[in-house]
């Protein structure tokens, strides 16, 4: 299994933006399949944005899509969520999952069930 500790999450105002990162410690990086999930008070987890082992494929939930992007940095151990225009409705505890993948599983994974190492979490909270 792969450490993962999240960071970057706290309080901002709806417009802002801001970055989260999550670093892994222990084994190399570079052939793990990386998502973020998150989930909000009263709801279910939910996918949020991912990236492929080789970094070449990300995807991103239709709720996301254009103001968030997702990157890794395989020097650093760190794959990162950038968001802006923030909406209250992205308040929640954002958390980011790695998986290992063979060379020819070059893909976004999207479902928590796929997924075998998780973070503890990072609360973004945004105000109206």
């Amino acid at each position: 299994q792969v450490q993962l500790v999240e960071s970057g999450g706290g309080l901002v105002q709806a417009g802002d933006s801001l970055r989260l990162s999550c670093v892994t410690s222990g084994r190399a990086f570079d052939r793990y399949a990386l998502d973020w999930f998150r989930q909000a008070p009263g709801k279910e987890r939910e996918f949020v944005a991912g990236i492929s082992w080789s970094g070449v494929r990300t995807y991103y939930t239709d709720s996301v899509r254009g103001r968030a992007t997702i990157s890794r940095d395989n020097a650093k151990n760190t794959v990162y969520l950038q968001m802006h225009s923030l909406k209250p409705e992205d308040t929640a505890v954002y958390y980011c999952a790695a998986e290992l993948k063979d060379y020819y599983s070059d893909y976004v994974l999207t479902e928590e069930s796929d997924f075998t190492s998780w973070g503890q979490g990072t609360q973004v909270t945004v105000s109206s």
